[in-house]
C-alpha cells in the first residue's frame, strides 16, 4: 500500500528502498511460515497490501508510477532487485525458518559465480506468490514469457537454463539500466568495448554551424520530423499495426561532408543519444560471431529510442554475392540476419557511405529516405570559410574568401583540418594574425594529404 508523502517522507530513494525490502521480507515471511508451519489440509493462501512503497517522486516511485505494476508484478521486481541491493536478505530468511538446516526445494534459488548469497529464480517467483496451488503457479509463469510488458520492454527475463532443466529455475535477470534507474535514478551510458562496440557521439554544433545543400537539409529535416513525431504515429494513432517499426535512412556521398555531424545534431536536436557503430569490432572472420556481435548490439539498444550510426557500412551491408564457396554462404547469412534486425529496430538507423552503389540492394528497397551529400558549392564553401576561425585571431585583409572558395573544391571536413592547421602555426609563432601566407600553406597541406597535389 503506497504510503502518501506527507503522512512520512523519506529523504532518499534509499529509504524507499528500505520500506519496500522490508515489504518483502513480510511477503516471503508470510509465505514461509504458510508453508512450513502449517499443515497442508490447514494452509490458506497469504493476504498483504497490494503494493508497498513511498509515494515520494523517487526513482522506485516513479518507476511504480510509470508501470503500475500488480502486486505480483513488484514482488517479482523487488525479487530480481534483491541480489544488488539486499543480498543477505534470502538466506537470513531461510535460516530463521530452518535454524538447524536443512532444505527447501520448492523454494528455488542458485548460487551464482561470484555472489555467494542466494540468487532468486523463476521458482522462488512460483514459491512465493503461488505455493503449491498449480494455477496461480501457471500465472506467476506468464510473467516470464516474451508477450510479458517485462520481455518486451527489456525490463527482466529468466536466465536460459542448460537442455533439459525446467525453465523457471533460471535467474530472475533484471537489466542493468533498470537496476540503475532503479537505484540511482538515472542510467549510466554503456561503455565502449567488445561486448557494446559503440561509442556515444555528441557535438557542441548547431543546425546553424552545417551547411548543407538546400535538397539535402530538406531530407535532413523530414528525418527530423520523423524522430520527434513518430510515438504519436506508431502509438497514439495506432499505425504501429501497419507500418513496419523504426526509420532506415542512408547517407551517401564523399567523405568529410557532414554525414557524421548530421547524425549527431539529429540526436542533439531530438534528445535521443546517437551512437556510432565500430564495425571492426563488429565483423569477425570466425562464422557466427558477427551476427552474436550485432545481437548483442541491437539487444541493448531494443528499448532505448537510440539513434544508431553505421559509419562506412560497405563493410557489413555491402552487396551479396553469388555462393561459390562456404565463406560466400556465411557471408551473405550476416547481410540477411542484418538486414532482419535493422528492421525490426523500432528506432531511427542512419547507414553512411561514400558510394551508393557499394549498399546492397536488398537494403536500399528497405530504407525510407537515402540522403546525397555533396560536396559543397562555391557559395557554400564560401559560408564555410567565414564560419570556420574563432573569434581570438584576426585574418588578413588581403585574403579574398569568395576566391579562395571559388578555387579551391573542399570539403567541410578538410576546410577544418586547414583552420586547424593555421591556427596552431600561429599560436606557435606568438601572433593572432591569419596571413594569406599561412592559408594557402594550409590549404597546400590539406591537399597534398588528400593527394590532389605533390
Amino acid at each position: 500500500m503506497a504510503k502518501d508523502k506527507n503522512e512520512q517522507a523519506p529523504v532518499s530513494n534509499a529509504a524507499n528502498l528500505q520500506f519496500a525490502f522490508s515489504y518483502l521480507t513480510e511477503v516471503f515471511k508470510a509465505r514461509l511460515d504458510l508453508q512450513l508451519n502449517q499443515t497442508k489440509e490447514s494452509r490458506t493462501d497469504i493476504e498483504l497490501p497490494s503494493l508497498g512503497f513511498y509515494d515520494d517522486n523517487s526513482p522506485l516511485s516513479k518507476f511504480i508510477a510509470q508501470f503500475q505494476p500488480p502486486f505480483e508484478e513488484y514482488i517479482v521486481i523487488l525479487l530480481a532487485l534483491t541480489p544488488h541491493m539486499a543480498p543477505g536478505l534470502i538466506g537470513n530468511l531461510i535460516a530463521e525458518f530452518l535454524p538447524n538446516g536443512g532444505e527447501l526445494p520448492e523454494f528455488g534459488g542458485v548460487k551464482g559465480n561470484n555472489q555467494r548469497s542466494i540468487l532468486p529464480t523463476g521458482e522462488t517467483a512460483q514459491f512465493i506468490l503461488a505455493g503449491d496451488d498449480i494455477e496461480k503457479r501457471l500465472e506467476v509463469q506468464q510473467l516470464f514469457s516474451t508477450d510479458h510488458w517485462f520481455h518486451k520492454k527489456g525490463i527482466l527475463h529468466l536466465e536460459t537454463v542448460p537442455a533439459g532443466e525446467p525453465f523457471m529455475s533460471g535467474r530472475i535477470i533484471l537489466d542493468a539500466e533498470v537496476v540503475e534507474m532503479l537505484t540511482l535514478g538515472k542510467v549510466n551510458k554503456p561503455r565502449f568495448s567488445t561486448d557494446f562496440p559503440a561509442e556515444y557521439i555528441e557535438t557542441g554544433m548547431d543546425w546553424d554551424d552545417l551547411v548543407l545543400a538546400p535538397n539535402t537539409l530538406r531530407q535532413v529535416r523530414e528525418i527530423e520530423a520523423w524522430v520527434r513525431h513518430q510515438a504519436t504515429f506508431f502509438e497514439t494513432w495506432g499505425m504501429g499495426r501497419k507500418v513496419k517499426p523504426g526509420y532506415r535512412v542512408l547517407f551517401h556521398g564523399p567523405p568529410g561532408t557532414g554525414k557524421t555531424l548530421t547524425a549527431t545534431l539529429l540526436g542533439k536536436s531530438t534528445q535521443r543519444d546517437v551512437f556510432k557503430i565500430d564495425l571492426s569490432m563488429v565483423v569477425s572472420k570466425y562464422i557466427g560471431e558477427t551476427e552474436k556481435n550485432l545481437a548483442r548490439l541491437f539487444d541493448k539498444a531494443q528499448n532505448k529510442d537510440w539513434i544508431l550510426f553505421f559509419d562506412e557500412a560497405d563493410a557489413l551491408f555491402g552487396k551479396r554475392t553469388s555462393v561459390r564457396d562456404a565463406h560466400d554462404k556465411y557471408a551473405n547469412q550476416e547481410v540477411s540476419y542484418l538486414l532482419q534486425r535493422i528492421e525490426s529496430y523500432p528506432g531511427l538507423t542512419i547507414l553512411a557511405s561514400n558510394f551508393k552503389s557499394n549498399i546492397d540492394e536488398a537494403f536500399l528497397r528497405r530504407f525510407q529516405s537515402m540522403v546525397f551529400f555533396p560536396v559543397p558549392n562555391t557559395d557554400e564553401r564560401l559560408k564555410l570559410w567565414e564560419n570556420a576561425f574563432p573569434a581570438n585571431v584576426t585574418l588578413d585583409e588581403k585574403i579574398d574568401w569568395k576566391k579562395i572558395a571559388q578555387q579551391y573544391e573542399l570539403t567541410g571536413a578538410s576546410i577544418m583540418n586547414i583552420v586547424q592547421y593555421c591556427c596552431i602555426k600561429v599560436l606557435e609563432q606568438g601572433t593572432v594574425i591569419i596571413s594569406q601566407e599561412n592559408l594557402v600553406s594550409g590549404i597546400r597541406n590539406e591537399l597534398m594529404k588528400e593527394g590532389k597535389i605533390v
